[in-house]
């Protein structure tokens, strides 16, 4: 006897010692697949009370009526003695993305169906990307996109401190980049401003602030924990993708990351969504802009500043955007470690000029908008404090209380084992350093996996340089990815010599 396709049936359900990652599947026994009239590659909706997934079928020789899911999944559910199972029929959220890719304006209810079935598992990838590719060829007005922050804040936890937090977040593009908030962020802690940072880890680059971050002290904490760690220090940098922040950004991320796409109206949703979701109500945004990075010129950085803005008021957010220049490398170190030295050295004093300009300058736009400082005073106020070494002592404090050696000094952080370094083929003034390209090199070399991967500049723009000079140095812990490394950096010449031959041919 067959079921009706719409019937729900309520069966047992166990976990299996396996995790399936991103891969959802149920296995059905073969008595509950004739039952429901599935076969492998069927989609089963699976229920526990307000818990719902949508799963792909496998077939398991099992005569029992039982279900039997990955670890991961199992979990997911609640650990349930038993589910409800019924064949997935579709759902409304799949005409609304049609609707979006024709051109239409989506409702708070309609984005937030789109959400909600995604996070639930109900989207497939297929329809997931055709929901990115609605916003990168149709986009998204300012209402929309009000419309899906708020609806992926909805679907996850949101962490109430019970105070007035504050952050910095950067739109990245950048290599380099990572480091700035580790300075920045005890600058403003040290002022007595809470500033609960949460950071992602790379997708595309070297080094996230989480990859950073990690090198000095674990960034993993759960929710309660992190309120627990509230208590001990004004600011922390922890790696948000294990608390269930929006978790729809980290679903859609993924898919944007496969088809390379990166639409205005996602990369804003995601980063308010993740700062609500922390109850970050006054926030900066750092706009790195020039070539290579992600937003190549002044003008594209003021409107996607002035839709920041916009969309931040309408979620009651108090926000100021910083255009910073992104026309090469912030600083000289690329990957986890070697960005985590340059970090440690500028806030013992010394660093890159880069590093510590950038550093100051937002957390002086933080202790402003904290009235801490006055306009125009905070940069001011902030450099007294890194050059006073109130915000070492600072870092040192939130490093113990994240469980963290405090005591740790540049020369102590591990950088990859193996060496090789590029060299000036002619004589000259430096006149570029890709930022693409840098990026790739140190990537390549296997940043951020491999932590003590990397690329160490030795020369920026404007520097003279003589034939033989050493223009960077490529690090790894694995001599197959150095080789790798280097023949990227062959073909990418990520540093550009005045004068210099390019390319020759035939």
């Amino acid at each position: 006897m067959q079921v009706d396709p719409a019937q729900t049936m309520r069966v047992p359900a166990s976990p299996l010692n396996l995790d399936s990652g991103d891969l959802r599947i149920a296995f059905l026994s073969r008595r509950l697949a004739k039952l429901l009239g599935a076969t492998g590659g069927s989609r089963l909706k699976v229920t526990v009370g307000s818990r719902e997934l949508s799963l792909w079928v496998a077939i398991s020789e099992n005569d029992e009526l039982s279900l039997a899911l990955p670890r991961n999944l199992y979990e997911e559910l609640g650990s349930p003695r038993e589910v409800e199972v019924e064949l997935y029929t579709g759902t409304p959220s799949v005409d609304y993305i049609r609707k979006k890719l024709a051109g239409s304006k989506l409702s708070y209810e309609e984005i937030r169906s789109i959400v909600r079935d995604l996070v639930s598992g109900l989207l497939s990838e297929a329809e997931i990307a055709a929901f990115l590719a609605a916003q990168t060829v149709v986009g998204m007005g300012v209402s929309e996109i009000v419309s899906l922050t708020r609806a992926m804040v909805e679907t996850g936890t949101v962490v109430d401190f019970g105070e007035e937090a504050y952050d910095i977040h950067s739109v990245g593009g950048v290599p380099g980049n990572s480091k700035v908030s580790i300075v920045a962020v005890p600058i403003v802690a040290s002022a007595g401003v809470f500033i609960p940072k949460t950071s992602s880890r790379a997708i595309t680059s070297p080094a996230g602030t989480a990859d950073t971050m990690e090198v000095l002290a674990p960034v993993v904490f759960t929710p309660g924990e992190l309120k627990e760690l509230a208590k001990r220090t004004r600011g922390f940098i922890v790696w948000g993708g294990a608390l269930n922040l929006a978790p729809a950004d980290d679903i859609l991320i993924r898919v944007e990351h496969r088809l390379k796409l990166d639409p205005t109206s996602q990369m804003i949703a995601s980063i308010l969504s993740k700062k609500l979701s922390m109850s970050v109500r006054k926030l900066i945004i750092d706009i790195p802009v020039g070539s290579g990075a992600k937003v190549e010129s002044l003008e594209s950085g003021r409107r996607l500043a002035d839709l920041f803005i916009r969309v931040a008021g309408e979620l009651s957010v108090s926000a100021k955007c910083a255009l910073s220049y992104g026309d090469q490398p912030v600083g000289y170190a690329v990957g986890p470690a070697l960005e985590a030295r340059e970090a440690l050295e500028t806030l013992l004093g010394g660093g890159p000029t880069s590093v510590k300009e950038k550093a100051v300058s937002l957390a002086g736009m933080v202790l402003e908008l904290a009235e801490l400082a006055p306009q125009g005073g905070g940069r001011s106020v902030a450099l007294r404090i890194l050059e006073s070494g109130r915000a070492y002592e600072y870092f040192k404090k939130i490093v113990e209380a994240m469980g963290g050696n405090s005591n740790v000094k540049p020369e102590d952080v591990e950088v990859g084992r193996y060496k090789a370094e590029i060299r000036a083929r002619a004589d000259g003034y430096i006149t570029g350093v890709s930022n693409r390209a840098v990026a790739q090199i140190a990537i390549t070399a296997g940043a951020p996996a491999d932590k003590g991967a990397g690329v160490l500049l030795r020369v920026k723009k404007g520097h003279k340089v003589r034939a033989g000079d050493v223009l960077l140095e490529i690090y790894s812990n694995s001599e197959t990815r150095l080789d790798g490394a280097l023949k990227v950096a062959e073909t990418l010449k990520p540093i550009t010599i005045e004068g210099m031959v390019l390319e020759v041919y035939p």
